[in-house]
């Protein structure tokens, strides 16, 4: 399928006051056409500062999960480039997921066993990203998320009272996570998780790949 480019000319975002708001309006002043990465950050950037939230991701996450919209990326459709987005309806879907969040209290919790920063780790080396920190690769300040460690996808119970089953991460490892499973099937996103992977355990799947198909 192949789709328009968008644009951000033209549009009014008077009124608009949120984050999520502001890309929301995007999408809906360009449905069916494609939204760059950069467009939205363009949209939500701080006039004042020039900073783009780090939480954008999370955003955008949220308009897909909690309200329902339609939004594909390179992973729902071949034909879109990384980073790029298309909302394909406006109407939103009748059931969506319903998301959850620990406890204030578990939530310190966590917190406190991840000394304020986010716990993402790969090949042994920590995200460690504070709260309020400047991410020197997304952009924008950090805002630590409440994560699950099993995604609701998966069909577990989370318990919002138990600090052992959330983790905190900054905006773009949360979304990096989420790419881990796909929100139509429910199953792994294999190749997300490889590439998403240190080099360490790179070598280490493409040794037993190597040796599971050889065995065939």
């Amino acid at each position: 399928m192949s789709f328009e480019k968008g644009t951000v000319e033209g549009v009014d975002f008077t009124g608009k006051n949120s984050v999520k708001k502001k890309i929301e309006h995007l999408f809906l002043s360009n449905v069916n056409k494609i939204v760059t990465r950069d467009e939205i950050q363009s949209v939500v950037k701080n006039e004042k500062t020039g900073n783009v939230p780090e939480n954008w991701h999370q955003r955008l996450s949220e308009l897909r999960t909690d309200d329902g919209y339609t939004i594909l990326s390179k992973r729902d459709d071949k034909s879109l480039k990384t980073s790029e987005y298309v909302m394909t309806d406006a109407p939103k879907r009748d059931k969506v997921n319903k998301r959850l969040v620990p406890t204030a209290t578990a939530w310190e919790k966590v917190l406190k066993r991840a000394n304020y920063s986010c716990e993402w780790e790969a090949d042994g080396i920590r995200c460690n990203l504070h709260e309020g920190d400047i991410d020197p690769i997304g952009g924008g300040t950090v805002r630590l998320q409440a994560d699950h460690l099993r995604p609701h996808s998966s069909g577990d119970t989370v318990d919002v009272d138990d600090p052992d089953a959330w983790q905190a991460l900054c905006g773009r490892h949360q979304v990096m996570k989420k790419n881990y499973w796909d929100s139509k099937t429910g199953k792994m996103n294999v190749v997300a998780i490889l590439q998403a992977a240190g080099k360490k355990d790179k070598q280490a799947a493409y040794e037993f790949l190597k040796t599971y198909f050889e065995g065939e």
